[in-house]
């Protein structure tokens, strides 16, 4: 394995990062993001292997855009599969998110699942979109058949 191509990568999103570093964000809140997110104890899948997942969010402030992303795995498996995305609201009220997705088909089936929702802005530093995450949240569902 060369381990040039490598280093020069490394040093690359290193500069990148440290370029990000001087742009300071306008105010304290922009540097410590807050929210909220829920998944709710139940999901849906279809015989043709939709998943349907859903929760609440809550955020106060962003300066870019904001997604609810979901991500779901079964069993002893460690292969998340990536289950729609949704655009958010920040306006400080609690709002309902629904995703909507069919990871491969027969990967995942009625039953025990494990859920994780994401509240993500993506911020401009230096003229990058740089995800800046304000909630992420686990959950244990049940998966059951539409």
């Amino acid at each position: 394995m060369r381990v040039r191509p490598l280093l020069g990568a490394a040093a690359g999103a290193a500069l990148l990062l440290l370029t990000g570093a001087g742009a300071a964000p306008a105010t304290a809140s922009a540097l410590a993001p807050t929210g909220s997110v829920t998944v709710d104890a139940v999901g849906r899948i279809t015989a043709d292997g939709t998943v349907t997942l859903s929760g609440t969010y809550r955020c106060a402030s962003s300066s870019g855009p904001v997604f609810v992303s979901s991500s779901v795995s079964q069993g002893a498996s460690t292969i998340r599969h990536g289950v729609g995305g949704t655009r958010a609201v920040c306006d400080g009220a609690e709002h309902r998110w629904v995703n909507t997705g069919q990871p491969t088909p027969g990967a995942l089936v009625a039953g025990a699942a494990h859920v994780e929702a994401t509240l993500m802005e993506l911020r401009t530093f230096s003229g990058l979109p740089l995800p800046s995450f304000h909630a992420v949240q686990g959950q244990d569902v049940t998966l059951r058949q539409a």
